[in-house]
């Protein structure tokens, strides 16, 4: 691997989180023009415009996509992760934009990988390390600071973007875990494709749409359309790129983009107002998200070995 190719994975993968973070910002604007327009709503139309998109991407690119109906594991689990990973990662995260405001929903929804830490201590009785406790303890202070200002007897913000926050959290770590044994042999676009539609179709039966009655602005329209293909298959493809030229650790050190994003943009565009505490406590857990990732190669390299002795 050259170095070029290193900056370029580097590149992509910082671009794809700055863009994620846009959408937020974008979110939390059309939740604000538009008093009527649901979390719900804008998940579906995001779900199904963008898992049509990396679908027809993936059959014009020569990737089968419906191959993987073809396997009875691969199906349920690119249901599994429709249902239990994207839609708590998509529609709680929005939840939590529209009750709050962007850098809150993206700084709660960043603790998502000690989430996978504790899943991974819970059911593969991997231990964390020193480095790995400490992140967790700085992310708890962190999340402290955010959720009380200081003040351990009252809530700075309100339980309901904590709720809809920790939600879109358990999602992230869901949205990690569940279709890894199928991405390396179908393909991000394939299951990403189908685990969107089938959980923005999912979505529709419980609340359908088209039932839905809202006026759409021409400008919110625009809002829209950037949400889908900027802030949902752009970054997607743009991070799915990185990994072959970076490894999956180095790439996750660029999630701390996100919420940086989300709260430049919405400082500078949307007037929010942040607290130091809000500063201070999103620092915290920045900075414990990388240490954790700085160590997620030891841990899986333990993983490898333990699976590697148990076979032999």
């Amino acid at each position: 691997m050259t170095q070029q190719n290193h900056l370029r994975g580097v590149l992509l993968a910082s671009s794809a989180c700055i863009l994620w973070g846009i959408s937020g910002v974008a979110a939390s604007t059309l939740f604000i023009n538009n008093p009527h327009l649901t979390a719900m709503w804008l998940t579906q139309v995001l779900m199904i415009s963008a898992g049509l998109i990396l679908l027809v991407w993936g059959m014009v690119a020569g990737k089968h996509p419906f191959k993987i109906w073809h396997h009875r594991h691969a199906a349920w689990t690119a249901v599994s992760y429709g249902l239990l990973g994207l839609i708590p990662v998509q529609l709680c995260y929005f939840e939590a934009v529209r009750v709050g405001n962007a850098p809150i929903a993206t700084i709660i929804q960043f603790l998502g990988p000690f989430i996978i830490s504790i899943y991974y201590f819970l059911f593969k009785h991997v231990t964390p390390s020193r480095i790995e406790l400490i992140g967790m303890i700085m992310a708890f202070i962190g999340t402290l600071l955010i959720v009380t200002h200081g003040h351990l007897n009252s809530l700075a913000i309100s339980p309901v973007i904590l709720f809809w926050g920790g939600l879109s959290a358990i999602g992230v770590a869901t949205n990690t875990l569940i279709p890894r044994t199928i991405l390396p042999k179908y393909g991000a676009l394939t299951v990403t494709g189908w685990g969107l539609l089938i959980a923005g179709l999912f979505l529709t039966l419980l609340q359908p749409m088209w039932r839905v009655h809202l006026t759409i602005t021409w400008p919110q329209l625009g809002l829209l359309i950037v949400i889908i293909l900027l802030g949902t298959v752009a970054p997607f493809l743009m991070f799915a790129r990185s990994l072959s030229d970076i490894l999956p650790t180095t790439a996750s050190l660029m999630d701390a983009f996100e919420p940086l994003a989300a709260t430049v943009f919405s400082i500078t565009f949307l007037n929010v107002q942040l607290t130091s505490f809000d500063f201070i406590g999103g620092l915290l857990i920045i900075l414990a998200v990388m240490a954790l990732s700085l160590n997620t190669h030891k841990m899986l390299h333990f993983l490898r070995r333990r699976r590697a002795h148990s076979s032999s």
